[in-house]
């Protein structure tokens, strides 16, 4: 496996909170279980076609929830033919008609979301609890500081975080009232400032799983950027248990963002981790076309391993004893190839990227057959 030093590194220890564990489907959320990344469709859900057609990019971008809107009858009549196809469980995004939450349970999502500001009065959410508990669905109540409920915006004057918290609490007490314990909760807004505080605040009052994300974020590099200090102060205070990186971009972009900040943090590896310098005068080689064409070449290797690309030997060798494979640049054309952190052969320049996404391909290679032996043991 990749090195893992954290066992000597206190310091980069994260102390997750104690949430009760709920199912989406398969997939655990909260308790000792993987921080889950979801996405959510933008297709029409009425073409199944081209809804399961996206669902599959997510899901070999390693996806592990998808998210898909129902808002009219038409979507939720392609749910069934959805949910077949869907190797990932399946949540029914849930706005204004509550009967939508009621067919897309019998039509076998996995879980319903529902934004208490819009769903309607106590007797519908009381509908919609029971055909969750009927079909077997989990739920989450999310809460947006966009859609808030009326009652709440004139006591508070503003959306704010005891505004979202007070939303979020009295709709998980009808759900406990009618011992409905399977729900998870989210309380975004599309400033981190005010989302971070709701989210502290609902951590204390309450054991449920939360799921996080900066609602609207914004495009690519903006959302990404607000994104990862939003949700990444909340997971370095061990709060949240599954995540969504809202972006104005391809949802498959919100998985690899989302994988990459927990990447970061230590809290999931998947796929080649490419630690890369920003390459300057000393470098012996194009550092950033090499990094470009290497994460093209390697986006298909789901198995965790590091891999670090330096333009020369100042950081280059302290960089590769830490990763599982290294490349450092040298002079004359050629640079050194770094296993298991020491110094193995060298490589000319001109053929680096295929040796290295060879090499990388073989390590996946033992390291997946080493992970099902012991699995099989």
């Amino acid at each position: 496996m990749s090195h893992d030093h954290t066992h000597l590194r206190p310091w980069r220890h994260i102390d997750r909170r104690k949430s009760r564990q709920i199912f989406v489907g398969k997939v655990p959320v909260g308790g000792d279980a993987p921080i889950a990344v979801q996405s959510m469709t933008n297709t029409l859900t009425a073409d199944a076609n081209a809804t399961i057609g996206q669902i599959r990019q997510l899901e070999e971008a390693g996806a592990d929830i998808v998210r898909v809107s129902c808002p009219d009858e038409e979507s939720t009549a392609a749910m069934p033919a959805i949910v077949r196809a869907s190797q990932v469980p399946i949540v029914a995004d849930i706005h204004f008609h509550y009967k939508r939450g009621i067919e897309a349970a019998k039509a076998g999502a996995a879980c319903l979301r529902i934004n208490p500001g819009n769903i309607g009065s106590p007797d519908r959410v009381r509908e919609v609890i029971q055909a969750a508990r009927d079909h077997g669905c989990s739920m989450r109540i999310g809460v947006n500081a966009g859609s808030l409920e009326r009652d709440l915006l004139e006591k508070y004057g503003e959306p704010c975080p005891d505004a979202m918290v007070e939303s979020a609490l009295s709709h998980a007490r009808i759900l406990q009232d009618h011992d409905f314990h399977d729900f998870k909760i989210s309380v975004k807004a599309s400033d981190i400032f005010m989302t971070v505080a709701a989210y502290q605040q609902l951590a204390e009052a309450i054991d449920c799983p939360l799921h996080l994300g900066i609602t609207e974020a914004g495009a690519l590099r903006t959302g990404t950027v607000k994104s990862a200090i939003g949700i990444g102060n909340l997971l370095w205070a061990g709060i949240g248990d599954t995540i969504r990186v809202s972006l104005a971009a391809d949802p498959v972009e919100e998985i690899k963002v989302g994988f990459d900040i927990l990447k970061s943090m230590g809290l999931r590896h998947r796929g080649v981790n490419i630690i890369a310098c920003p390459s300057c005068a000393r470098q012996g080689f194009n550092v950033i076309k090499t990094v470009e064409a290497l994460e093209e070449r390697l986006a298909h290797i789901s198995t965790p391993l590091s891999l670090s690309i330096i333009g020369c030997v100042v950081n280059g060798p302290g960089e590769a004893l830490m990763t599982d494979l290294g490349f450092t640049g040298g002079g004359k054309g050629a640079g050194m190839v770094y296993m298991a952190g020491k110094p193995d052969h060298k490589m000319d320049n001109d053929r680096m990227v295929d040796h290295i996404v060879e090499l990388v391909e073989k390590k996946a290679a033992e390291l997946a057959a080493a992970d099902a032996l012991h699995a099989a043991e």
